[in-house]
Parts: structure tokens; C-alpha cells; sequence
């Protein structure tokens, strides 16, 4: 009802909106509140009692819920695994209301977890502390799923030590309080953690060869006892195409095909990581991660492997020989467009452009500020892009989906904004999308893959990879992907970490007594001479 509430304008209304009576539910309350100020008035949730039921929510006693949807969609578990739909008091929702000095609920999260936020300051740090009111806290006994540490899990959980028999059994959470500190500048920060005042550090960009050396911790570090934790996020970053352009889209037909191809074949996003990302990111070959349903590890993209050789040959039966424009005699004139005005953005875009001059095309960078960048967007006035997208759960679906036309910018500004709209693709996705996986949903998958292969409305540039540093006195830490609620199996060992940090800190004295030295050596004459006139 939260979510279906007019007033909420919760982002995620149309999804959950597949469940039966859900618009229903959120119309009737909207005329209700239009018609009787009286009703707008009434506490939130004898509102929601009185705008009556929704038809697709059924309550079974007081455990059971069972949700009734208008279309296949197995997604919606994901969405209830999000915190949309976290359960929250209606008080804490209407008491944090901004009103009075009080904050608003999204700066005061109310909830239900292991930890609970005991101080919140944007500016410095983020503070949660044992929850006394989790269950599992309050009822231990209860062994309760998800309230004591596993006694299983993947097969490297055990060769890393995660599956250690001194905890497995145990309560959680096994920490009281944790701090997130919130640096502004990323290399002091860093040098404190080397310091042992942080226990956990991603790696700068400016200590990373020395840090991480053939893939691994370097000598150095590893003499120091940390550890380093590396996952392939589930993300893909990509340069898209506008496909409702005339030159570069879908209107040039099979000559801006080849020109897309060409394009492609163009990019080493091999060499693209190791300048800009020291070597980090498994190099994509469709919109779908590692991780996710339907990346398949030997897949290669016939478009997405450098080869010169055969983009030139593209681009020449395109009709732009050498990457000129026959109707002007000079080099084929884009633009790419971007959201980035700063030296660092540039420098990386300007990459790419490199790489298409080695065609012969002029691509323009014109970069805006975000604001207008997404009003550019918007208003369908750009031809090249780039762009990323985290999945919000894991299913192919939710990458797909970026490449459906119900989605396009320019036709709903919805979140494919390559506004690519193809038939055939259009049609294989919605049949693809209420699947449960299994051989019937890959084969659907692979139909899709050759389409973008031979369409590239975009190239697909990479999958972030994340380094995450841990000193040797952290315990049970696992990279989290998206399962974010981790930090109940983490421990640490509190006198190895303070053994460590006075070895690691301590004071150098001898540039004070050298100062001593040389202040009794200057002022010794001083009180010789003094005393001698005294007397």
C-alpha cells in the first residue's frame, strides 16, 4: 500500500504494478483524498484501511502472504528481496516528516536488521551498532535462519577459511558498532589505512602497482599479513549509438549498420583498462555480467575483438572509404556526447576518439555538464554516448531491458537510451522475460546475443572489477556483490589490530632529541656569556 500510495511517488510503481488491483487500490485512495479533506486528514494507515484491500495481496494467517500477479513475471522475488519493500512502521514514516526540526525518514531509516544507524553525519561518518531488538539478538535459542553464522557455501568459501568451525554455529552479529568513515580525499585515507587505522581500504589508483603486482598482493603487502578480495562487479559500461539518428541509427539502414560495426571493431577496451583502470575489468561481450543467467565465459563477439583490417573494410562498403563522407569530400563528422567536463573524463574519452581516427572518422567530444547532458538526451539531439548500468537484481532480464523499445528515451524516457526499437528483439525479450531459466530461456538468450551482435546499437566496453584490501585481523569477509547485508558475519580481533598498529606507528624520537641538541648547542654561549657578565 506504501508503494501504491500516490503521495509516496515511489520510482518503482509501474513495476509492482503487475500485481493485481495495485493501480486500483492506488486510484481509490487518490479520490478519496480528492473528495473528502476530512479522509486526507486521517492517520496514514486508516487511510489505506478504508481505500480497502488490494485485490492481489492475500494475507494467510500471521506469516503467510501470497501475492497474485497480472502477467508471469518471476522477477517480482527479486523486487521483494529490495528495500521497497522492506517492512517500516507507519509511525516512523509519518514522524519523520521534515516537520519541526525532525528529519526526514530518508535521512532516519527505520528498520528491522542486526545493526541499527546510532549516528548519521553525511559529512564524516555513518555509525551502526547492535541492534538489541533483532530477534536474533533477542532470541538466540531460536537458531533462526540467518541469525547464526552457516555451516556452508560456495566451494572457495571453505578453501579461504569463511567456513571456519569457531564460528559456524555462532550468533550474529558479531560485532557491537562499526564505523564508515566518509573521507574527502581518497590518498589520505588510503595512507591511514596502511597505518592500521582503517580495516578495510579499496586501492587508489596512485598506489596500485605497488600494491597489486601479476594480480595478486605485492611482496611488500603481503609481508604485512592483509588480504585482497577481488569480484567482477555485475555492471556493464558501453557506448551507445542513438538509433533514431539518420547517420549513425536504424534510418541509415544497413549503411549505418556497417558503420556501427565498424565502430566497434575499432575500440581495445583491453588497452582501454590498462591506462585508465590499471588492468581492472573483464572486457564484455554482450549486456550480461559474469554472475548473471546467460553469460556464457567463452562467448566471444565477433564485433567486440580488434581488428583495423576488417573495420576499414566495413567502413568502405558503408560508403565512407578512409572514413570520408562522399557527400563532402572530408572525414565523417560526429559528435560524441557526455556528461563529464573534467580533465580526467576527457583524457578518457578522447581514447576512443583516437581509436576512430585510426579509420579516418572525426568524432567530436561535446561535453556538458550532467544537467544538460541529460536534457540533450532527452530532446534526442546527440549521436554517440557512453553509459553504465548496475543491475538492480540478478537476471538477464534486467539487463536486457535496457535494449527494449517499450523503454526507449525517446519513446517512454525509459532507460534504453539508444532508443533502439527492434522488432524482432522486441519480441524475443518479452518472451524471454517471463521465463524461469533453463534451456528453453538460453536458447531465447543466444537468439538475442547474435541480434546485437550484428545490430550494435552498442559496444560493449567492460565489467568493473573491484579490489577491495583487508588487514590480517578482519575475519569471515566475503565480497558482497549484491547481497549487501554482510556485515553481520564480519569479526575482527581486536589486540592483533593494536599489536599491529604499534608496531606499524611507532614514534620516531630522534628528530626531537636532534632539536633539543641544537637548541642547548645555540643557547649554551648565550648563558656562558650571561653569567660571565653577572659575575
Amino acid at each position: 500500500m506504501r508503494i501504491a500510495d500516490p503521495a509516496v511517488t515511489s520510482p518503482v510503481i509501474a513495476t509492482f504494478s503487475k500485481i493485481a488491483g495495485l493501480r486500483d487500490f492506488s486510484q481509490r485512495l487518490q479520490a478519496l483524498r480528492d473528495e473528502s479533506p476530512e479522509f486526507a486528514a486521517l492517520r496514514i494507515d486508516r487511510q489505506y484501511e478504508k481505500a480497502g484491500s488490494i485485490e492481489g495481496v492475500r494475507l494467510h494467517g500471521d506469516f503467510g502472504l501470497e501475492i497474485v500477479l497480472t502477467e508471469p513475471y518471476p522477477q517480482i522475488l527479486y523486487w521483494f528481496a529490495m528495500p521497497f519493500t522492506t517492512p517500516v512502521p507507519w509511525e516512523a514514516v509519518a514522524y519523520y516528516d521534515g516537520e519541526e526540526g525532525r528529519p526526514f525518514f530518508k535521512d532516519h531509516p527505520v528498520g528491522c536488521g542486526p545493526f541499527e544507524v546510532s549516528e548519521f553525519d553525511k559529512q564524516s561518518k555513518i555509525v551502526m551498532s547492535r541492534n538489541a531488538n533483532w530477534y536474533g539478538v533477542q532470541h538466540p535459542e531460536w537458531k533462526a535462519p540467518g541469525t547464526v553464522y552457516p555451516s556452508e557455501g560456495e566451494a572457495i568459501d571453505r578453501r579461504l577459511g569463511r567456513l571456519d568451525p569457531a564460528y559456524v554455529g555462532r550468533s550474529l552479529p558479531l560485532l557491537d558498532r562499526i564505523e564508515l568513515r566518509l573521507e574527502k580525499e581518497h590518498i589520505p585515507a588510503f595512507n591511514k589505512f596502511l597505518q592500521g587505522y582503517y580495516d578495510a581500504s579499496g586501492i587508489v589508483h596512485e598506489s596500485f602497482d605497488k600494491i597489486v603486482q601479476e594480480g595478486g598482493l605485492s611482496p611488500e603487502m603481503a609481508a604485512r599479513g592483509m588480504k585482497l578480495e577481488k569480484s567482477v562487479d555485475p555492471d556493464i559500461y558501453y557506448i551507445g549509438f542513438n538509433m533514431n539518428d539518420p547517420v549513425i541509427g536504424a534510418p541509415a539502414g544497413e549503411r549505418g549498420r556497417k558503420l556501427r560495426q565498424s565502430m566497434s571493431l575499432a575500440i581495445d577496451v583491453v588497452e582501454f583498462n590498462r591506462v585508465f583502470n590499471n588492468g581492472r575489468g573483464v572486457p564484455a561481450q554482450s549486456p550480461i555480467p559474469p554472475g548473471i543467467y546467460g553469460y556464457e565465459q567463452p562467448y566471444r563477439n565477433p564485433f567486440r575483438q580488434l581488428d583495423l583490417t576488417r573495420a576499414q573494410a566495413l567502413l568502405e562498403a558503408a560508403g565512407y572509404s578512409g572514413g570520408i563522407d562522399p557527400e563532402t569530400g572530408k572525414p565523417l563528422r560526429l559528435s560524441f556526447d557526455l556528461g563529464d567536463t573534467s580533465t580526467a573524463g576527457r583524457l578518457r574519452f578522447q581514447f576512443f576518439v583516437d581509436q576512430w581516427a585510426k579509420l579516418g572518422i572525426d568524432v567530436e567530444i561535446a561535453a556538458t555538464n550532467y544537467n544538460k547532458f541529460r536534457q540533450k538526451v532527452k530532446e534526442g539531439a546527440y549521436q554517440i554516448f557512453m553509459w553504465g548500468w548496475i543491475a538492480d537484481y540478478p537476471d538477464p532480464e534486467n539487463f536486457l531491458f535496457l535494449l527494449w523499445g517499450t523503454m526507449a528515451q525517446a519513446n517512454s524516457g525509459g532507460p534504453n537510451t539508444a532508443n533502439f526499437d527492434h522488432p524482432e528483439f522486441n519480441r524475443l525479450f518479452e518472451e524471454m522475460k517471463g521465463l524461469d531459466n533453463g534451456p528453453e530461456r538460453l536458447a531465447i538468450i543466444h537468439r538475442i546475443r547474435s541480434l546485437l551482435e550484428e545490430e550494435r546499437p552498442w559496444i560493449e566496453l567492460y565489467h568493473r572489477e573491484s579490489y577491495a584490501l583487508y588487514h590480517s585481523w578482519m575475519r569471515n569477509v566475503k565480497p558482497a556483490g549484491l547481497s549487501l547485508p554482510a556485515a553481520k558475519y564480519v569479526d575482527i580481533d581486536p589486540i592483533e589490530r593494536k599489536r599491529m598498529r604499534d608496531a606499524w606507528n611507532q614514534p620516531i624520537l630522534w628528530p626531537a632529541y636532534a632539536g633539543f641538541a641544537l637548541v642547548a648547542l645555540i643557547a649554551i654561549p648565550g648563558v656562558v656569556t650571561f653569567l660571565r657578565e653577572r659575575q
